[in-house]
């Protein structure tokens, strides 16, 4: 079972992430599913009626607007880095976060690797899913890695000199 770091530790991943060209039929009723947001938009309605608590994931090229009047349905929201220099997904969390109030789990897969997680939980994220060959533990200790920030973010939303 893959780990993610989630609480600022190292837990067991619970949750099924289906794949881009997965389908409705290969479903069970219940279960913990993060699915891929064209099967949101396509079958929202069948998914909401499962047993399982629900989660989607988009893409780097997906709009979190997609999804901006969905959010009570989705305990976590996966937003998926293709490549390590792909930053469009921290964009997306921070609307998630700052226009869209989402409470929720926030989590980051794909191509995530240690050095971006500092600035992941800074855009909103809390939960991440790090590529495979990198392991968690050590990378754990990252988002620690600066006692203090200057700009306003997500995770501090007053900028040094007012805080001052």
């Amino acid at each position: 079972m893959q780990q993610i770091i989630k609480g600022n530790q190292v837990v067991p991943d619970t949750w099924e992430m289906l794949a881009k060209d997965a389908n409705l039929e290969q479903l069970t009723n219940s279960g913990d599913i993060i699915v891929p947001l064209a099967m949101w938009l396509e079958h929202a309605h069948a998914l909401k009626a499962r047993d399982g608590r629900l989660g989607v994931w988009l893409d780097a090229d997906e709009e979190a607007e997609s999804i901006a009047d969905d959010l009570e349905h989705f305990a976590v929201i996966a937003l998926n880095f293709p490549v390590f220099s792909d930053g469009r997904s921290y964009s997306n969390a921070r609307l998630l976060r700052d226009r869209y109030q989402y409470q929720g789990e926030l989590r980051s897969i794909g191509d995530v690797l240690r050095d971006q997680l500092f600035f992941m939980h800074r855009c909103g994220f809390d939960a991440y899913a790090l590529r495979e060959d990198h392991d968690p533990h050590a990378a754990l200790a990252s988002l620690n890695d600066f006692s203090e920030v200057y700009q306003a973010a997500t995770d501090q939303p007053l900028p040094l000199f007012r805080r001052r």
